[in-house]
């Protein structure tokens, strides 16, 4: 994401909605993820409420 557009709630707004239909429809839990390098996104999600539940490497092969 561009830094510009950071910082103006867009993100929580989404966020906010989708929980907001998701319990609608009777869900109990709402899941996320980032890289584990993307800081800015995990500080976002732990602010949002989020709890770190693990972490993961993905690999991947060309063929």
């Amino acid at each position: 994401m561009q830094e510009e557009y950071r910082g103006r709630g867009v993100a929580t707004a989404l966020l906010r909605a989708c929980e907001a239909w998701a319990g609608e429809k009777g869900c109990a839990e709402f899941a996320s993820d980032c890289g584990l390098d993307n800081a800015a996104s995990a500080v976002f999600h732990l602010r949002a409420g989020f709890a770190e539940a693990g972490r993961i490497i993905c690999f991947t092969k060309r063929l």
